[in-house]
């Protein structure tokens, strides 16, 4: 069975930037889709981004767009999220997560994602 696991969080100030891995056991990523997802504290869980299993594609939600970028290394069957500029409102717990196909679905929905990882936390604070 396909297990992820998140690292590379922390804490940092604002403007600073982060790089988060997602790293894969028990199976491959080469031919599926990547997300990555976040959740503040009392708040929904949040679609940040995804990713096609060739990195021929991505989507970002409109809140990271221009700070954030996904990308993939499927010899190393890692997903990267690069975060830039990050934002206090940035801070979450952060998740990636595989589909079960190649491509990313419409929207950021819990359900197309079979496969989750524990998460890694990001805090932007002064």
């Amino acid at each position: 069975q396909l297990q992820l696991v998140e690292s590379g969080g922390g804490l940092v100030q604002p403007g600073g930037s982060l790089r988060l891995s997602c790293t894969a056991s028990g199976g491959t990523l080469h031919y599926l889709a990547v997300g990555w997802f976040r959740q503040a504290p009392g708040k929904d869980l949040e679609g940040v981004s995804c990713i096609t299993s060739t990195a021929g594609s991505s989507t970002y939600a409109d809140s990271v767009k221009g700070r954030f970028t996904i990308s993939r290394d499927n010899a190393r069957n890692t997903v990267y999220l690069q975060m830039n500029s990050l934002k206090p409102e940035d801070t979450a717990h952060y998740y990636c997560a595989a589909r079960s196909i190649y491509y990313c679905s419409a929207g950021y929905k819990r359900a197309d994602y079979g496969d989750w990882g524990q998460g890694t936390q990001v805090t932007v604070s002064s």
